[in-house]
């Protein structure tokens, strides 16, 4: 008798399984980790400069600037956190797919996995972290960097 992590989902009764080529999984997982590692990362010191660049703070006056270099601010730190998390959680998928190879890799050539395997692969890889957890950008409009005059040029 077949496991229930064997089995497929409920909602999945026809579904017979996936079948994967455990040799191509291994060469997707060194090409992937290759890829952030060779590509992806050296790309960050450059992004984090442009990123971090400092922003005049708006002449408190002007409440519409502030408000739209605000919701800026808001924006840019979202997304930087997303690009820093990108390459850590692709390298996280590569570790994992190179877990799911290496269990398989004694079988024949096409397998399935069954996703108990995949889901502790994803629970249990720890890929190198490429970054820092992610950069705090400065709020142009933050408390400490007031000033009494019109906006400041650098």
């Amino acid at each position: 008798m077949i496991p229930e992590e064997g089995h497929p989902a409920a909602q999945f009764h026809s579904f017979s399984g996936i079948e994967a080529d455990i040799h191509q999984l291994r060469d997707f997982a060194d090409k992937l980790q290759a890829a952030v590692e060779g590509e992806y990362a050296p790309q960050l010191p450059s992004i984090k400069e442009a990123m971090t660049a400092p922003v005049p703070n708006p002449a408190d006056a002007f409440i519409e600037l502030s408000h739209f270099l605000r919701a800026h601010w808001e924006v840019q730190q979202a997304t930087t956190d997303m690009i820093w998390r990108f390459g850590d959680t692709t390298g996280h998928l590569a570790a994992a797919a190179g877990i799911v190879a290496d269990g398989y890799q004694d079988s024949d050539a096409f397998s399935s996995a069954r996703l108990i395997d995949v889901e502790r692969a994803l629970a249990t890889s720890t890929p190198t972290a490429l970054t820092e957890p992610t950069v705090a950008l400065p709020d142009p409009t933050a408390a400490e960097q007031t000033h009494s005059g019109p906006t400041e040029q650098s």
